[in-house]
């Protein structure tokens, strides 16, 4: 093989027959004809990124990865958006329902499944240690749990590209009495303890031990009774959660998260035959079910990180678009700040999500015309019902936009309100007073330059953002997780 293209279909052609594939169902499922497929596989015809990008989500396997050089983008800034978009799946609640399908020894289908990177590197753990994952039509997962799992088999490299794999001690802890972790990655957002974690887990049993690269993890399994949580985060709980999915004794969650992923679990475990009181709130009644075999489908519920997302865009770029199937609980308080700060937002009736549990409402956002005017106290967040931590940084280029001086508070991340300087690059009035409070004040005239991609997922599209509004070169050092 003497060029890049020859490698690249060796390697698709591989994959493809691992996922034991024939050319011609690759290529229905890509929307192709067969004999494409068979030039791609040959090295004779050009792959686009964008024809990458759809391989790799047919076949489940990252085809690329970018090494610490990263790649470079240029984005004609500037426009207007127009137009509705309906949300994906929650990457958040996802992350951890893959994790809760290791409680079941039936069959777990999961509708709607977002195909992201997070998503890709759970799955690419989950396959390593003996469970069967299938993509099917529309997104839709299926998973299979062994009786047995492989533990020793599993992907350390794949499970240090996120800090989901921590919730894999919570389903674990039911039927091995020891096993190891490798030590969790993901965004770089400053000291991200795993106390949390540890005392909750602690009460059922478990014991977690920081050794050379993973956490030793040892079970002398009771009930735990009482429970109440480190910190209310929202893995932490969960975690806790799936400890006490499979503990038959009554268990006690006090000062748990009641966001959006928490609750997605919640009523995956209620599929699952777990009793469960008090969804939604910060104390939880759980009691559990010693074994789980049961086929079941759940749908887990549209990310409201995401509708935070396209509303930020819109409002940057003055821009009027309807948003469909947002969760409204979890972006009510986001809504009336904006509100407040004078920008339009016409909201529809509540309608249900295929989860039968979550309210969904289609929100049209409309242009303000630089009429935006920042809000006299500071913008921070706070655990469910309060302003979700996720969507803080999306206030950052909005404020940008805002007639006024606003200061955000981003109390959670030592390190995240520092990224936020990198607007400064393209034109916005920021001003660090520390490593958790910035100030900035409106209106930007923004101008095209060269920003570096923080590696951190929020950060690192808030700059996107921004971009939009220039145009500009973008270099992305490194995927955010």
């Amino acid at each position: 093989m003497n060029n890049t293209n020859e490698k690249i279909g060796h390697l698709i052609a591989q994959i493809r027959q691992e996922r034991s594939l024939t050319q011609a169902e690759f290529a229905r499922k890509l929307g192709t004809s067969q004999s494409a497929v068979n030039r791609m596989e040959h090295g004779h015809q050009n792959l686009s990124m964008e024809t990458l990008g759809r391989i790799s989500d047919v076949l489940n396997k990252q085809l690329i990865s970018l090494n610490s050089t990263g790649t470079n983008l240029r984005i004609e800034g500037g426009h207007e958006l127009h137009g509705e978009i309906a949300l994906k799946t929650s990457k958040n609640a996802a992350v951890g329902l893959l994790c809760a399908s290791l409680l079941n020894y039936g069959v777990t289908r999961f509708k709607s499944f977002p195909r992201i990177e997070e998503v890709f590197r759970i799955i690419e753990v989950l396959e390593s240690i003996g469970v069967q994952v299938k993509w099917h039509p529309n997104n839709d997962l299926e998973i299979r749990r062994p009786e047995e799992l492989q533990l020793d088999k599993l992907n350390k490299e794949s499970a240090r590209k996120t800090r989901s794999v921590l919730m894999m001690i919570g389903p674990l802890m039911h039927d091995y009495n020891e096993f190891k972790i490798p030590y969790a990655g993901g965004c770089k957002l400053g000291t991200r303890t795993v106390a949390p974690h540890l005392y909750a887990l602690e009460e059922f049993g478990v014991g977690i031990v920081a050794t050379q690269g993973h956490y030793n993890i040892t079970v002398d399994q009771k009930p735990a009774g009482r429970v109440t949580m480190y910190e209310p985060g929202d893995t932490a709980t969960e975690n806790t959660l799936m400890a006490a999915a499979r503990t038959p004794e009554e268990t006690i969650l006090e000062f748990a998260s009641a966001n959006y992923a928490v609750q997605d679990m919640c009523y995956f475990l209620q599929k699952l035959g777990v009793k469960i009181e008090g969804i939604g709130s910060t104390t939880l009644k759980v009691r559990g079910v010693p074994h789980i075999k049961k086929n079941v489908t759940y749908a887990p519920t549209e990310d409201p990180i995401e509708a935070m997302f396209f509303v930020s865009a819109a409002v940057t770029t003055n821009s009027e678009i309807t948003i469909k199937h947002v969760p409204i609980e979890f972006m009510s308080m986001e809504l009336m700040k904006l509100k407040h700060m004078g920008l339009d937002i016409a909201i529809s009736e509540r309608y249900k999500a295929a989860n039968g549990h979550t309210d969904l409402v289609t929100i049209k956002v409309h242009k303000h015309d630089g009429k935006l005017r920042a809000l006299d106290d500071k913008i921070h967040s706070l655990p469910y019902p309060g302003l979700n931590a996720d969507n803080l940084q999306y206030f950052v280029p909005i404020a940008a936009v805002t007639q006024g001086r606003t200061m955000i508070h981003d109390w959670m991340y030592e390190n995240r309100a520092i990224y936020y300087t990198e607007m400064t690059k393209i034109g916005a009035q920021v001003e660090l007073a520390d490593p958790h409070r910035i100030y900035i004040t409106g209106p930007t005239k923004f101008s095209a330059a060269d920003v570096v991609c923080p590696p951190a997922l929020r950060p690192a599209s808030l700059l996107l953002i921004g971009v939009g509004l220039a145009g500009l070169g973008f270099r992305r050092r490194k995927l955010a997780s």
